[in-house]
Order: C-alpha cells, then structure tokens, then sequence
C-alpha cells in the first residue's frame, strides 16, 4: 500500500462521518499517516455529508482529494456526485438497497452491497456503514480488523461499546459479501 484516497459519502444520520474517523483511527492505531476532511450539509441528518479519508505509508501532504482511489457511496445521489473523482483502476462501493442504477464507468473495480438491507436483518440500520467498511477493509487492506475493533473502541462512546460485538459481525458480514 502506498496510499488509499478514500471518499465516504452518503446522507446525514447514516453514519458518514463516524464511519470515516473510525477507519482514519483504526489506521493511525495500526502505525499510518492518516488525514479526515469531514464536509456536511446545514440541514445534518437528511442533509448530503462526506469525508475525504487518507491512509499512507508516507506522511500525508494534503487533506484534500481530488482524485480518490476509493469511494464508498451510501446512496443514489453521493455516487452521482463522487463517481467521476475515482481514478480509473479505482474502486466503487456503493450500497445496491439504495442505489438503484449500474455504474456509468467500466475503468473501475465495482461492489454493490446490500448494507442497508444486512443492518436491517441485523436488527439495526445503525450497521449499514460498517457493513459497507468490512467490504472496504476486504478490498483494500487499507486497515485491520483487529485495529478496526480498537479504533471503534476510541472513537465510540464508553456508553455504546456494548455495541462493538455487534460492530464487528456487521463488519464481518460486510467482508464476506
């Protein structure tokens, strides 16, 4: 790994952010450079919200992305905005239970997962992200599952850590996808 340009995108409430300072976490527990840009709406949750999530081997020059290696689309509109900032040869996660179109590339390596969908049989749509991050650790290797537990572990609330089992299946269901 060099480095993985990461763009997290999706509407606010479904765990964005979260999602994003968990995996930069978890990757500078695991010895990394990392950088997060959170960016969101006024509105919040229902409102557009994404963040730009860098993992190096090498010292991060810059928050910014404009061309990302990675983008994690948790619904229709993130990936009709962020499609095109992917590389060609990068890599496109988005949740097909709320995406309901094919992608308009055929240069980059594409997963639809059923995040949403998954959380729900889970028993909580709270999951959906990190079912959607397992699918984004398989892929990259970017971090951990190991060091995803301990960045959960930072970056959660003492008063939802009765919740990290649970974290940790959904991340399994999303790696196994």
């Amino acid at each position: 790994m060099a480095q993985h340009e990461i763009i997290l995108s999706g509407f606010g409430g479904q765990g964005i952010q979260s999602a994003g300072m968990i995996i930069a976490y978890s990757a500078m527990l695991e010895g990394k450079f990392v950088s997060f840009l959170p960016s969101y709406g006024a509105e919040m949750r229902g409102g557009t919200s994404n963040c730009h999530v860098i993992i190096s081997d090498d010292p991060v020059g810059s928050p910014i992305i404009n061309n990302a290696t990675v983008l994690l689309a948790m619904n229709r509109p993130s990936l009709d905005k962020f499609e095109s900032w992917v590389e060609p040869g990068g890599i496109i996660l988005y949740d097909s239970s709320l995406v309901n179109r094919e992608l308009a590339r055929e240069d980059v390596k594409a997963f639809g997962i059923p995040a949403t969908q998954i959380a729900s049989d889970m028993g909580n749509l709270a999951y959906a992200n990190i079912v959607m991050l397992g699918k984004l650790l398989e892929v990259t290797g970017a971090v951990s599952s190991e060091y995803f537990e301990k960045g959960l572990m930072k970056v959660l609330p003492e008063r939802k850590h009765y919740m990290i089992p649970e974290e940790m299946k959904a991340l399994d269901l999303g790696m196994k996808y």
